[in-house]
């Protein structure tokens, strides 16, 4: 009998369960130890649930417009949030005894507890009954993703004062909600609130929301977010918070107050590197709290790999899910590195942005950087919603394809996606990035009609000035 690789995993969220999955495939024993849920945070208090319940105020969108459809719907649209919250419940929950049933059928053996590196072979763990056993394999991937920020300024409530994780399980809608931070996340609950009718108000430290997405896709959202009501505050931040009864106060740095039931901080996250024995492996981390590792997700101790959000790379589920399948691949005697220069991201405001590849701003400064003229080494191509038939004939007519290209090569630096299905839209532009397709080849290829896709090929061929659909411009004087 030949003895198998043993490969314990701490962590089951999007990077470890996927890594023991990997694992089992290439025939290896894999133990999982998890102190939470399986899924990890994305799927039981992040990406998962948030999107159900988004799905549910982009449903009650629609059916305020019903009437201009031709669609007559008798009395208001409500939310029933209880029912929103058990239906979040039931789809997070389908999807974790998913992740049960998968490794019940690979033979993976999952151990609950809370687990720590006793050296770089051994972990072990403190199970929920109060015992302690070893887990000793030939291989550890430690993906104990990250956390919320315990922030003196914003102390957690958990009532008035709360993180993402109770935005999703509120019992009812508040009337009023402060945001602080304007990135992805912010961005996302003011969509999810605003729609319910809760008076939003989000403040961002820096002078605009979305500061890493690109600007005109940014500014776009800015507007998109004060349609739907949302006061928006960019370029201050909040100086302190007085929690009453019923009722907090925020005073905002520019002088500005507000009262609000509830602040939601939305700053970050912290990596839960900390409490989990590396020391006693000798596992080196960054200044940040961040787990090193190389191209092939390996720490400074052979055999200890790291993947997910405590590495500090692209904080993203699938990032995380493809340097599990990496780190496996690689102890199991495969030579395999991990590319981040094709990764695809969602953001799941309302409407969505897809985006991969460098901003219009990213492409000027690295030519600047390589002594080029960024007029001349960046073209840039754009095709509204509006001028797309299956846009018209659905009403989704806000958005704008942004595409991003090397004027000398052709080469593809970036595509930015702002509207209906953008999350998967922005997909067919991954995969020509990573094929290395040229602009005008994504041009070429025939896309059905009538499609979303479209404005793929009209941004694409308006990099060149060539998109049909565009009203000619007048000549440069």
């Amino acid at each position: 009998m030949i003895d198998m690789k043993h490969l314990a995993i701490l962590g089951a969220g999007p990077g470890g369960y996927v890594a023991a999955i990997r694992a089992a495939q290439l025939g290896a024993r894999v133990t999982v130890i998890e102190n939470q849920a399986l899924g990890g945070v994305c799927l039981n208090w992040g990406c998962i649930p948030s999107k159900a319940l988004l799905s549910v105020v982009e449903l009650g969108d629609k059916a305020k417009k019903a009437k201009d459809f031709g669609l007559l719907l008798q009395g208001t649209v409500s939310y029933d949030p209880a029912v929103m919250v058990a239906r979040k419940n039931k789809v997070v929950s389908t999807l974790v005894k998913g992740i049960a049933t998968l490794f019940k059928t690979w033979n993976i053996e999952h151990v609950e507890g809370r687990g720590e590196l006793v050296d770089a072979r051994t972990i072990r763990v403190a199970k929920p009954d109060g015992t302690t056993i070893q887990v000793a394999a030939d291989g550890v991937i430690i993906a104990t993703g990250s956390s919320w920020p315990n922030l003196p300024l914003f102390p957690i409530d958990g009532t008035q004062v709360i993180t993402s994780k109770q935005a999703l399980d509120l019992a009812s809608v508040p009337a009023s909600l402060l945001i602080v931070g304007g990135g992805v996340e912010g961005c996302e609950f003011a969509s999810l609130y605003s729609g319910l009718g809760t008076q939003v108000t989000l403040v961002e430290l820096v002078p605009r929301v979305l500061p890493l997405e690109d600007d005109e896709i940014s500014q776009m959202m800015e507007r998109e977010l004060k349609k739907r009501g949302v006061d928006i505050r960019t370029g201050v931040t909040v100086e302190n918070i007085v929690r009453q009864p019923d009722a907090v106060t925020a005073h905002l740095r520019d002088g500005f107050s507000l009262n609000v039931e509830q602040v939601l901080v939305s700053v970050g996250r912290g990596f839960n590197s900390r409490g989990i024995g590396l020391e006693q492996a000798g596992v080196q981390v960054g200044a940040r709290g961040e787990i090193l590792v190389n191209e092939r997700m390996e720490t400074n101790i052979p055999g200890v790999y790291a993947i997910g959000d405590v590495v500090g790379k692209a904080m993203l589920a699938h990032v995380a899910s493809q340097q599990g399948k990496v780190a496996v691949e690689n102890f199991m005697g495969q030579r395999r590195s991990i590319d981040y220069d094709v990764i695809p991201t969602g953001i799941f405001t309302l409407p969505e942005i897809g985006r991969v590849g460098l901003t219009e701003q990213q492409a000027r400064d690295r030519c600047v950087a390589n002594g080029q003229d960024p007029q001349q080494g960046v073209k840039v191509g754009r095709f509204r919603y509006g001028g797309l038939g299956k846009a018209q004939a659905t009403g989704d007519i806000q958005g704008l394809v942004k595409v991003v290209a090397d004027g000398t090569s052709d080469r593809i630096l970036g595509v930015h996606i702002l509207g209906a299905h953008a999350t998967d839209l922005i997909h067919e532009a991954a995969l020509a990035m990573h094929a290395g397709a040229t602009v005008s080849r994504v041009a070429e290829m025939i896309h059905a009609h009538p499609t979303l896709a479209e404005g793929l090929m009209e941004a694409m061929e308006d990099v060149h000035g060539h998109a049909i659909h565009l009203a000619r411009k007048p000549p440069s004087s």
